[in-house]
């Protein structure tokens, strides 16, 4: 069976072995990267298409008429027209808990950066300032520590439950946001854990209701030395209200691994260099080389379970 992937630099720097996709028992092409231009011939003749970001609406759909699978390099599935692919009887199937150590370990490296002043206190050193102190240390940025700080997550899925238990080792309280509809015990209203949590984490899906979850309102509502984490995806957050909310102090600081324009061709203002306490990596929170092999094997395990006439992680 004759496969593509379209986008493989997407999960490889050289650092990724393929070989389990041809262990799995398809032919398989990879493609570093994949233009526009060349999409509809790679794929005319493809009976499966592993993709990552590249978007797959029903003309694209269309181009490949012997199409059976569409197998995600990632959780998301916003990427892939679902409906379309159902009604030609496609396949799709994600992968799903590939990256939580990963995201785990990004959350909390921007976590105590930001709360230790990491940065600030690396600009000190270059500008002479320990050399031509009068004591041992330097004490011009104020450190906290985590124990007994509260962090609220919003969006308790794998990921958010995994940095919760992280939390609680660090001596953290841990507030859940109430999802609409959802269950209430042991949640509480945004609103709320806004106003109480010392950092909130974002682990929630984009959808019609979750963008723009984080604007001027609800970033007015949280403490003045509280910090904002997003490795979720960057329209929960309008990048305006809280490049303001940073410049004007009204909150502590913000760890952003996800625009709403990914890569930003267009620009964007959490971009801007003069943006007081705030970090941003280029969606690089799920990135580690175990993680990223780790979805290389699950794809295949995936491939693997279709030819034999199984479901796994199926979408559709």
């Amino acid at each position: 069976m004759k496969a593509v992937f379209l986008d493989f630099d997407t999960v490889s720097h050289g650092d990724v072995d393929p070989a389990p996709l041809a262990s799995s028992g398809i032919e398989v092409e990879l493609y570093g990267v994949t233009g526009d231009e060349e999409l509809a011939n790679r794929i005319e003749a493809a009976q499966i298409i592993i993709v990552n970001k590249i978007r797959l609406n029903a003309r694209r759909l269309g181009m490949a008429p012997d199409l059976r699978l569409v197998c995600l390099a990632a959780t998301g599935t916003d990427n892939v027209d679902i409906d379309d692919a159902r009604k030609r009887g496609i396949g799709v199937c994600n992968i799903e808990n590939y990256c939580t150590q990963s995201v785990v370990q990004h959350v909390f490296a921007v976590i105590l950066s930001l709360t230790h002043h990491l940065q600030d206190y690396q600009e000190l050193l270059r500008s002479g300032a320990w050399r031509n102190s009068p004591q041992f240390c330097l004490l011009d940025f104020p450190i906290r520590e985590l124990s007994g700080r509260t962090i609220g997550i919003v969006g308790l899925g794998r990921l958010g439950t995994a940095v919760a238990t992280v939390a609680r080792a660090f001596g953290m309280r841990v507030l859940v946001a109430r999802r609409g509809g959802g269950p209430a015990e042991g949640r509480v209203p945004l609103s709320q854990l806004l106003e109480r949590s010392d950092v909130v984490s974002l682990h929630c899906p984009l959808t019609d209701t979750t963008r723009g979850l984080i604007g001027a309102g609800e970033l007015a509502a949280m403490k003045q030395d509280a910090l904002l984490i997003n490795t979720a995806r960057g329209a929960l957050v309008d990048s305006t209200a809280l490049v303001d909310a940073l410049r004007k102090g009204h909150i502590g600081g913000a760890g952003i691994d996800v625009l709403p324009e990914e890569p930003p061709v267009h620009g964007d203002p959490l971009l801007e260099t003069d943006v007081p306490n705030l970090i941003v990596t280029p969606h690089i929170a799920w990135a580690a080389v175990e993680s990223r092999q780790r979805a290389v094997n699950e794809i295949a395990a995936n491939i693997e379970s279709f030819l034999s006439g199984g479901r796994r992680q199926r979408i559709v």
